[in-house]
């Protein structure tokens, strides 16, 4: 039984929230309404559809945002699914853009044999494509960051916003490492990929 103040136990031991069950369940959606998207656009000629469909994606990230306030505000402790929830939006709203891009390069080139081979980088140009990854992810944890403080601010009970902080100083060390291997590529240039080649 789903109850959104405790958790679904399934078999002993196996404990997964209902916000945890909601994040992948808008992991999910998010991809389906992209491929949904992409094959309306391309396959059906539907652009308008394909469209409506592609822009159904915050919406998906604000589903999750009033399931996990709601969650709180009925006195539930925050857990990690809490946290990570706060984490998926500020990655969505982020990268959501550019994964929607990623996927249409390829959705045209793999599946339709329409558009061109996506690109690959090396040396300066990757680098300069990984640290603009990095600026995404920076503003990913801006927004991510700003709604773990804002819940932790709301509840002001540090007894029931442990997870929030714990994950809060996690992500702040894996954003700073990003930064030094963003900037690591700089100094050490990826290289291409040798091709194998055999001499008769």
């Amino acid at each position: 039984m789903i109850n959104l103040n405790n958790t679904t136990v399934l078999g002993r031991g196996s404990v997964l929230s209902f916000v945890a069950w909601m994040i992948v369940a808008c992991e999910i959606a998010f991809w389906v309404v992209i491929v949904l998207g992409l094959v309306m656009r391309y396959v059906f000629k539907l652009n308008a559809l394909g469209l409506f469909l592609l822009a159904l994606t915050p919406v998906i990230d604000l589903v999750l945002l009033i399931i996990t306030g709601i969650d709180l505000y009925r006195g539930a402790t925050a857990t990690q699914a809490h946290a990570i929830a706060a984490v998926y939006i500020g990655i969505s709203i982020a990268f959501g853009k550019s994964m929607i891009r990623w996927a249409d390069e390829r959705f045209q080139y793999y599946v339709t044999r329409q558009g061109p081979k996506p690109p690959e980088r090396f040396g300066m140009e990757y680098a300069r494509h990984y640290l603009k990854g990095w600026v995404r992810h920076a503003l990913a944890y801006l927004i991510g960051a700003g709604l773990l403080a804002g819940m932790i601010y709301l509840i002001n009970d540090p007894s029931r916003t442990g997870a929030l902080s714990g994950i809060l100083r996690v992500w702040t060390v894996v954003l700073g490492v990003d930064f030094i291997i963003a900037i690591s590529h700089f100094i050490w240039p990826k290289k291409a990929k040798a091709r194998n080649s055999r001499s008769v």
